[in-house]
């Protein structure tokens, strides 16, 4: 199955997880799993958060931040990939002059 990203509708996220600033999010979901293309702009972070019911899978596509997991610092580039196994817990970092753009699968297990 061929999914269009391009073709979703952009929703703005202020503060998503209690984190600074907006996400820009285009979401598709098939019940259980989502898949996600998201930009967060320069100074914008998702906040903290556990997984308790699913994982994710974070890839950068461009630009430059950290994640922070499980109490560690992991510096993002374009090419990084970042799991959050469940049950664990982390939070996305734009912490650059420039927009981070990713993309994210979360499955529920």
């Amino acid at each position: 199955m061929l999914i269009d990203l391009e073709k979703l509708p952009v929703d703005i996220v202020p503060h998503m997880r209690d984190g600074e600033k907006e996400v820009h999010l285009k979401k598709w979901s098939d019940g259980p799993v989502k898949v996600l293309q998201g930009k967060l702009p320069a100074g914008a972070s998702i906040g903290l958060h556990t997984h308790e019911t699913n994982c994710e899978v974070i890839y950068i596509l461009s630009g430059t931040g950290k994640v922070l997991c499980d109490g560690a610092y992991e510096p993002l580039v374009p090419g990084a990939c970042h799991y959050c196994p469940k049950g664990h817990a982390h939070s996305l970092i734009n912490d650059s002059d420039g927009d981070l753009t990713f993309f994210a699968v979360v499955p529920e297990q």
